[in-house]
């Protein structure tokens, strides 16, 4: 009885810790929200209702009061000095995540950091008591100044800039965030255009290609689907049986070097699935595994990575924030609906056949019109003895052609020659 008794008064503990830190909320009712995800595809945007704020160094978190480090920093004693930082600037009723760049930077650094996402802080609600909603509150900085403001470490040794008012707002704000880098940061002065100096209209190209070719000869292939991104090794030269092994392993490293290196270039997200060459000894296997999680410490979004199984497959998932960069710069093809695959036109004279076949038992109009795309019409009117003719002498119908290069080369339409009413 007593032990039942427990378990009673330890779950409405647990119901009232939900009812403290859950709010509740009533219809009508107006609220903070963050937009979290952009929309991918056929997905809405993700927003939420924990506010994050952030920095240079530091991730403002309103209204949560806790202290977190980048778990990229993995020194002991400078998680410690941090967090003893972070525990003497943070506001009151707020939460702060220290992030990797702050990782050596003294207090002054993360002060100055913490006081801009304050005064942002407090011009969003100042905005939420004069706007009417629904009502953009705040936005984050342009995409430049966020790239330079995420990505802008020590470790990079120069920045080029081609445009004057941008080079000008770039280092406006370096200064203000870290001014010992402002050495680094050049404008680009050159007639070249800036991409063709750096060769980097050549990689777009490449990272927009399905297959990929890694230096032992061999390629990778990506494929995007509904659900996940499938991503096939190839090896390349052959080799002898007794090298096999030592040949596919080669390959299958210098593969997963250049996989995490697309997957951050293209920034590819959700769920990730590598067909790697069959290594058969399982010591090879884990090597593919440490090489995938060593190249993956340099990548800055979330990854889950299982290890390769028997068959040679590898999972993975990567943070998905926004669309990736085949995504945002392509579309789909409003023909094959992205396959590459369009129906044969045989097989779409064959769907023309049957629905005369259909509407001759059925219809009552005998002067109709047939509308199909320019390339299938040949196949139509081709021969002394047409398919057309064919048709019309089969049912009895008086069937006039009409190219149409609007249509969708895999559909066709009939229409009443009299009256235009479309029939299918």
């Amino acid at each position: 009885m007593e032990d039942s008794d427990d378990e009673e008064n330890q779950s409405k503990e647990r119901a009232e810790r939900r009812n403290i830190t859950i709010p509740k909320l009533h219809k009508g009712q107006d609220i903070i929200v963050q937009i979290s995800k952009e929309p991918v595809a056929n997905k809405g945007v993700r927003i939420s209702s924990a506010i994050s704020i952030p920095g240079r160094f530091c991730v403002l978190l309103p209204f949560d009061n806790k202290i977190g480090i980048s778990k990229k920093i993995s020194d002991y004693r400078e998680r410690k000095r941090l967090k003893t930082l972070a525990r003497g600037i943070i506001p009151e009723n707020c939460g702060l995540i220290i992030r990797t760049a702050a990782k050596e930077q003294d207090e002054f650094s993360l002060e100055s950091d913490l006081k801009y996402l304050v005064n942002t802080w407090d011009k969003i609600q100042s905005g939420s008591k004069s706007s009417e909603p629904p009502a953009l509150l705040h936005k984050d900085l342009t995409t430049t100044t966020s790239v330079i403001r995420d990505l802008f470490t020590p470790n990079v040794s120069r920045v080029f800039i081609d445009s004057k008012s941008l080079y000008k707002e770039i280092r406006d704000y370096v200064q203000l965030i870290q001014p010992q880098l402002l050495d680094k940061i050049e404008y680009y002065k050159s007639r070249i255009p800036i991409f063709d100096a750096f060769k980097i209209e050549e990689q777009i190209k490449t990272l927009m290609g399905r297959k990929v070719s890694i230096p032992n000869g061999g390629h990778i292939v990506i494929d995007h689907t509904e659900a996940m991104t499938v991503i096939d090794v190839n090896s390349g030269r052959y080799a002898a049986k007794k090298e096999q092994e030592l040949n596919s392993l080669k390959t299958d490293l210098e593969a997963a070097r250049e996989i995490v290196r697309q997957l951050r270039l293209r920034d590819i997200g959700g769920l990730i699935v590598i067909d790697f060459i069959d290594l058969e000894d399982e010591k090879n296997r884990k090597k593919i595994y440490d090489e995938l999680r060593k190249e993956f410490r340099k990548d800055r979004a979330k990854i889950a990575l299982l290890p390769m199984t028997d068959f040679g497959i590898v999972q993975i998932t990567r943070q998905r924030v926004r669309q990736n960069i085949v995504q945002s710069i392509n579309e789909v093809c409003p023909y094959c609906n992205g396959t590459g695959l369009m129906t044969k036109r045989s097989s779409v004279i064959h769907d023309i056949d049957e629905w005369f076949k259909r509407y001759k038992s059925e219809g009552k109009h005998r002067n109709l019109i047939l509308s199909v795309h320019p390339s299938l019409s040949n196949d139509l009117k081709i021969g002394l003895f047409s398919t057309l003719n064919k048709l019309q002498f089969k049912y009895l119908l008086r069937i006039k052609l009409e190219d149409n290069d609007q249509i969708n080369p895999q559909e066709f339409e009939v229409r009443v020659a009299k009256t235009g009413e479309k029939l299918n």
